[in-house]
């Protein structure tokens, strides 16, 4: 695969899973360049070294932190043959859209909707979700990252780590959810798909979010087999539906967790 190689995706290593993927943000990443079918190389960089590599390629920041210093972060993909690099899964996502637009994520009139899921997964969902998995999330990490994510959760959650994962996040992940899915069943257009006929940005989203869940907890529990259940099963459906792009730079990688 490496004479053909568009992209290097820069993701962060963990060792729940047998191919190290896990994060929700890369895997947003990951979907859409396996969804578009763009040969692409991951290159796995530990959190402390994010920073400098951004730096380096020419990556912008992502946020700015409360003392006014540039926040950067992974997923980064990088143009082998142009040296551009893009960071943030949505403007990974829409700039993937731009130079390989078929199979379309953004299909034209429902960019605001897709939008919309995002800005739900983000504001509503990712919460509880980091409250659910963070104490899985930080034992899996390599030693050289678990300080770094320690820190950098502790200031939204408010409190240390290990006071998080209780049984309670699952009604909150649960809750979060539920007016995306409404929503969507108000389109009354699929009952796997959320917005449309077909596979848009918006499923990737949600297939990211669910399967941190997943892979974190484990694909075998009971906790995700009540999840699959949610919201007349809709969330089950859908993770189904993008399975097949569920793998590390080729098929032959395929994620452990489904």
């Amino acid at each position: 695969m490496a004479e053909k190689t568009l992209y290097t995706l820069y993701d962060i290593p963990g060792n729940s899973v047998k191919y190290l993927a896990w994060s929700p943000n890369m895997w947003k990443a990951r979907l859409a360049l396996n969804y578009k079918g763009v040969p692409y190389k991951t290159e796995w960089i530990e959190y402390p070294d994010i920073a400098p590599l951004a730096k380096r390629i020419g990556a912008l920041h992502t946020s700015v932190k409360s003392d006014g210093t540039l926040r950067y972060t992974v997923p980064i993909v990088r143009n082998v043959r142009t040296g551009s690099a893009v960071s943030e899964s949505y403007r990974i996502a829409q700039a993937l859209e731009r130079d390989h637009p078929e199979p379309p994520l953004f299909p034209p009139g429902r960019e605001d909707a897709i939008e919309a899921v995002e800005r739900a997964f983000s504001t509503s969902v990712a919460p509880p979700s980091l409250g659910l998995v963070v104490v899985r999330v930080h034992n899996q990490l390599n030693d050289a990252s678990k300080a770094y994510f320690s820190r950098m959760c502790e200031e939204p959650l408010g409190a240390p780590i290990d006071q998080f994962g209780t049984p309670e996040h699952w009604i909150l992940v649960r809750d979060a959810l539920a007016p995306i899915a409404a929503a969507a069943d108000a389109r009354g257009e699929s009952d796997t798909f959320l917005v449309g006929k077909t596979e848009t940005y918006a499923d990737i989203i949600a297939a990211a979010w669910l399967g941190w869940a997943r892979r974190m907890c484990g694909a075998g529990t009971q906790e995700w087999a009540e999840v699959e259940k949610w919201h007349g099963g809709r969330w089950g459906r859908l993770v189904q539906a993008l399975k097949k792009w569920e793998y590390v730079d080729d098929p032959s990688q395929p994620d452990e967790a489904v």
